[in-house]
């Protein structure tokens, strides 16, 4: 990925990214062609894997093993506009938090590690207040669905990530871009003129 210096983005950012926006984009070859799934991937605690798994179906597991893949994290996004800025000689842009992660593909076929997934991304997304829990779900109707899915972890080689929010452009442009973005009520706008404006304070 191309990253400007400025637009760099700091390892521990690029995990918290990948902890808030754990819907992914899994890219490999599969059959000398570029392949791509969208799947939830959960970090472990040390920061060394990512795991997920595939519906069974899904062909792209099966020449997955120890290939180098691409998984892409997409966070928060939006336009800006040049208008913003009170000229017109300039040209509309794209804000936005991506990381990029490159690693090995192992297939687990340990049903103790696979579970242990599941069972932390569950509790991921359910949160403690929820009373849902996979322990509580029929045996048997567990390991049925357990067959229809091929579990997976990629150990990480290399993660980048690139934090567009305008720093190459004068402070008094980014407080532009701040006031306009807090008046959008959508949540990728805010979210955007949350991290300029963190990005400019701390760069006081």
């Amino acid at each position: 990925m191309y990253i400007p210096n400025y637009f760099a983005m700091t390892e521990t950012t690029a995990y918290e990214v990948i902890q808030e926006n754990s819907f992914a984009t899994l890219f490999s070859v599969h059959k000398g062609e570029p392949f791509a799934t969208h799947l939830p991937l959960l970090l472990n605690q040390e920061k060394t894997h990512l795991y997920g798994h595939f519906a069974r179906l899904n062909p792209q597991w099966k020449d997955i093993e120890n290939q180098t893949v691409l998984v892409v994290f997409q966070g928060p996004h939006c336009y800006l506009s040049p208008s913003w800025y009170e000229t017109n000689q300039a040209v509309p842009t794209w804000n936005y938090l991506v990381v990029h992660v490159y690693g090995q593909v192992i297939l687990l076929e340990d049903e103790h590690e696979l579970m242990k997934s599941l069972n932390d991304i569950v509790f991921m997304y359910e949160g403690t207040t929820s009373s849902y829990r996979l322990q509580n779900v029929d045996r048997n109707l567990l390991r049925g669905m357990m067959k229809e899915i091929q579990g997976f972890k990629i150990k990480i080689n290399k993660i980048e990530g690139k934090a567009k929010l305008s720093q190459n452009h004068s402070r008094h442009r980014q407080e532009l871009v701040i006031k306009q973005l807090e008046q959008i009520s959508l949540p990728n706008e805010q979210q955007i003129a949350s991290l300029m404006k963190a990005n400019v304070k701390n760069k006081m």
